[in-house]
């Protein structure tokens, strides 16, 4: 499949960099454009009915990742969502967290006073690291990345299922921001409680959007300091429960997340089989042949299963090279970070092995 007229940027560069930002249609650019001059057009009026499109945005989030609508809440974008999340809990719960994962996700743990911290080591054995931990420092909650922003490990989903299985009263809260869009996911019968994600990555819904998915008994975890406060009755607030005031606060805009709508769109007229099944032979044949030309730590080279994020060990004539024939990617850690999405081919790896070989 040729992407190139859908997404004019793939003619002008290699764009190997999706874990970095991901990359908007033309399409997408086309109804953005419509959006905004019904705006200019029509000013308030326009936004008499943002409430009832908002709630299809909400339909169709849910719909795509198999999730309760009534437990879908529209977020700018990760953090906002995660740190309004921590906010709500008692300072009494356990933290188990990753080593160098996400600082979005480590810091604001962190930083706040709960009432212990422990880390997973992040290595080849994550999975029987996690276990250990959990056995050893019996956590409230586990909180961790789906797929790891610098190398792109990605935590076995069926070890998380087990995981919560073993241990139901210990709350998994995961970042989906380099995992959502990348294959089909039902988020009811995964081994999951949350799951927050920004838009803008593999999802290809440009900036401003996200989403928060919660199980039906995370509720009574959440701001049970509020509970007992009356909500606001006025009649554009009446309607809002407590979660959807605490994270959906304010006004949200309609461009941004009609965005997020039509990426799903697009991506479910793609098939999330078909782009899955397309990553999964991009992964397998990058890592063998980084592995083969000793690029990849062993941490990674090690694992069964990749995403298709990877961190190359590079040098400054390398990184030379890859931005003087139009590559894009991303410095992250001790190399670089390039990354593969369904409008990637087996030819722009092989560029990247032509480029990488010079040497």
């Amino acid at each position: 499949m040729n992407f190139t007229e859908q997404f004019p940027v793939l003619n002008n560069y290699i764009y190997l960099d999706t874990a970095g930002s991901g990359i908007l249609s033309q399409s997408i650019q086309q109804w953005r454009k419509a959006h905004d001059e019904q705006f200019v057009q029509e000013g308030s009026k326009f936004r008499l009915y943002q409430a009832d499109f908002l709630e299809d945005v909400r339909d169709h989030v849910a719909r795509f990742f198999k999730a309760k609508t009534e437990n879908t809440f529209l977020v700018q974008n990760f953090s906002i969502a995660f740190n309004a999340f921590l906010d709500g809990l008692d300072r009494s719960h356990r933290f188990l967290i990753l080593q160098s994962d996400y600082p979005s996700v480590n810091y604001p743990i962190e930083s706040r006073n709960f009432k212990s911290i422990e880390y997973a080591e992040l290595d080849e054995n994550l999975e029987q690291n996690i276990l250990n931990k959990v056995r050893s420092f019996k956590p409230s909650i586990l909180t961790l990345s789906l797929i790891q922003y610098i190398n792109g490990i990605k935590i076995d989903l069926d070890f998380i299922k087990k995981l919560k299985q073993e241990y139901p009263e210990m709350l998994i809260v995961a970042d989906g921001t380099q995992f959502c869009g990348t294959e089909s996911f039902n988020f009811e019968d995964s081994g999951l409680d949350v799951l927050l994600s920004s838009g803008y990555k593999w999802m290809l819904s440009g900036y401003g959007n996200g989403f928060m998915l919660i199980k039906d008994h995370v509720n009574e975890h959440l701001y049970q300091d509020r509970i007992d406060h009356a909500l606001p009755q006025e009649p554009f607030l009446k309607h809002k429960k407590l979660l959807t005031l605490c994270f959906e606060p304010g006004h949200l805009d309609t461009l941004a997340f009609g965005t997020l709508k039509q990426s799903i769109l697009h991506l479910e007229q793609l098939g999330m089989d078909v782009i899955e099944k397309r990553l999964h032979t991009l992964s397998e044949l990058a890592k063998k042949a980084f592995t083969e030309r000793g690029l990849l730590t062993s941490d990674v080279a090690q694992r069964t299963t990749h995403s298709t994020i990877f961190n190359l060990k590079s040098d400054e004539a390398l990184i030379k090279r890859m931005r003087d024939a139009h590559v894009l990617f991303s410095p992250r850690g001790a190399g670089l970070r390039i990354s593969f999405h369904f409008y990637n081919t087996e030819q722009d790896l092989e560029k990247l092995l032509q480029i990488i070989d010079r040497a």
